[in-house]
């Protein structure tokens, strides 16, 4: 992408400069747009519920910029040779959170696929005096994290029918979640004015919490310093990394960080693992100031959101992030 000529229009708040979770374009003083779109393969043999999480999951970046989904629409690619009652339960996944998250449903795309894809592209609406970024994070920032970790140990286990009931409950209790209640409770505590408190914000999916972690630190000239025993993990997925149920992409994700992270020898070898294991509909992850951090959890319990403060954002350094 960098080598592609950068689009040139003022109106686009938010590009993708800096690998942030959707894209902004003003369309007046107080209104912008906020475009997102993401599908992807089964993670679980339930076909409503991978409904259910392709549609949390594609609402999930319009959160994590401070927005409201709008309407949205399907993309679907399925086997010729497919059951039309499995789409079906597929797509009525789908609609009820999109239900839930009061997001039309516009219409859609399908084509013949023989590896099944789903998700959505999703237009919300965002002040743009009021975009939360990926970038912005300042040294002294608390980091809290709104949902445990796990999900991709997990779903590998389970292609291999290795993964327990109670932890693919859990999982998919955890994916088919919205951050709504998350990014509702952090606007709570934000003033009417600036500035905020909240100085950046991305939710954790496919690099994992390492990887969106980096991003926020390259883009804010920071370094992050995690506390691995003060992230949740959900039940399973420690049992599920010793096991070896890695996915390809947590593989990517360490070829991708080496040389800039950093493990206190009291980390074990898991949980190395599980921070680069890549998410699926996962929690927020935000910087916001210290003085405001404990209110923001506060509101964040009230609505029953698994908020943990993980880590704080610290002076630029080397190695750029650290586990402790």
């Amino acid at each position: 992408m960098r080598r592609l000529p950068r689009p040139d229009d003022p109106n686009l708040l938010v590009g993708y400069d800096t690998s942030d979770d959707a894209g902004v374009y003003q369309l007046t003083g107080e209104m912008a747009l906020v475009e997102t779109v993401d599908f992807f393969t089964p993670i679980v043999d339930d076909p409503r519920e991978f409904g259910q999480i392709a549609a949390a999951n594609s609402l999930s970046d319009v959160y994590a910029m401070g927005g409201r989904p709008l309407v949205a629409l399907t993309i679907i690619g399925f086997p010729a040779a497919g059951a039309p009652e499995l789409m079906e339960e597929i797509l009525r996944g789908g609609i009820e959170k999109m239900s839930e998250a009061r997001c039309a449903i516009a219409g859609g795309h399908s084509i013949r696929d023989e590896e099944l894809k789903f998700g959505y592209a999703v237009t919300g609406l965002v002040d743009p005096q009021r975009i939360w970024r990926n970038v912005g994070a300042r040294a002294g920032d608390a980091l809290l994290l709104t949902k445990p970790i796990g999900t991709g140990v997990i779903a590998t286990a389970l292609k291999s029918g290795q993964a327990s009931a109670e932890s693919v409950e859990a999982a998919v209790r955890s994916m088919t979640r919205l951050n709504r209640d998350g990014a509702e409770a952090l606007r709570e505590i934000e003033p009417a004015t600036r500035p905020s408190p909240i100085h950046a914000v991305t939710d954790v999916t496919g690099f994992g919490v390492l990887g969106h972690a980096r991003e926020i630190a390259i883009g804010s000239d920071v370094s992050i310093e995690l506390e691995s025993a003060r992230i949740e993990y959900l039940p399973g997925a420690v049992e599920a990394a010793r096991a070896g149920h890695l996915a390809g992409g947590l593989k990517s994700n360490c070829e991708f960080l080496e040389g800039c992270v950093e493990f206190d020898e009291s980390v074990s070898e898991d949980h190395h693992r599980l921070l680069f294991d890549p998410q699926t509909s996962g929690g927020l992850l935000v910087a916001i100031d210290e003085a405001a951090a404990q209110q923001a959890v506060e509101a964040l319990e009230r609505r029953a959101v698994p908020v943990r403060r993980i880590g704080r954002a610290v002076s630029r350094r080397s190695p750029l992030l650290r586990v402790i």
